[in-house]
Order: C-alpha cells, then structure tokens, then sequence
C-alpha cells in the first residue's frame, strides 16, 4: 500500500513515518518543533509532525503511543489511539500528555509517536426494540472478573 505524504515547510528534513524494525506496526512519528518544548507534568499540547498524509479510502491512520515514552517518562497520548480519518487533509498533529511527574523535553525531530494504518469497517446502524441474548448480558466494569 502507498500513502502519499505532503512534507510542510516545517517539516523540512525530518524523516518521513518509518518503520524502525522489518516486524514493526507503526511508522514513526517525528516532532517538528523550532525549539526544545518542555511538556510539564499532567500537561498536554499538540505536537506538530510537519506532515499531512492521504489515508486511502476504507483505512484510517491510528496514532499510538510510544511505549519506551510511556515507561520511561510517563507520556502518552491524550486520545489514545488518535484517529486520522480519509479525508483528512490537515498536519498530522500528536497530542502529547505528561502523566509523569518530571517535566519531559521534546526536541525536533524526536520520535514521538507510531502511525499505523488499518483498514476501516462501514457498520450499518439498525435500531431494534431488542438485543440478542449473550451469556454476559448488560454486565460491564468488571463485570467478567480479574
């Protein structure tokens, strides 16, 4: 599959999304940043990647996490995974959140997110005055146990 990627003035000479391994999910998502941004503990800001992707139709970009980022520091995704729908034309942008209790410095051109792209299925909503019985039924919350 292609996808085309439009490279933003600020985006110039950061690398396109990669895959860091041959078995890797998700492409990586570079910070397109001016200057070094300190994201302080439990503060979240949209980070710019300097790209604006065309998803084929039928698929969606999601945008996850980076688990050495989440282990390490603490940050995460906001609106974990994010999604970048087909008709999307916009800068990819990673909303970025610091649970951790040290501030976190992004720098240009740090990876700090995966793109992966996954095919999309069109459900048909159909309202009906029931629901088929499952042996779950309506239990939520843990309901299944630990």
């Amino acid at each position: 599959m292609e996808v085309a990627v439009q490279r933003l003035p600020h985006g110039e000479g950061l690398p396109l999304p990669c895959f860091a391994t041959a078995g890797s999910a998700g492409a990586d998502l570079h910070a397109a940043v001016s200057q070094e941004v300190t994201l302080a503990p439990h503060q979240r800001l949209a980070i710019p990647t300097g790209l604006a992707i065309a998803i084929p139709p039928g698929f969606e970009g999601q945008v996850r996490p980076r688990s050495g980022l989440a282990l390490r520091w603490g940050v995460t995704l906001a609106n974990a995974p994010g999604t970048i729908d087909s008709d999307f034309r916009g800068e990819v942008m990673v909303v970025l959140v610091n649970l951790g209790e040290e501030p976190f410095l992004i720098r240009r051109g740090e990876r700090i997110a995966q793109l992966v792209i996954a095919p999309v299925t069109r459900a048909r909503f159909v309202e009906r005055p029931t629901l088929p019985h499952t042996g779950r039924g309506s239990g939520g919350f843990g309901s299944t146990g630990v």
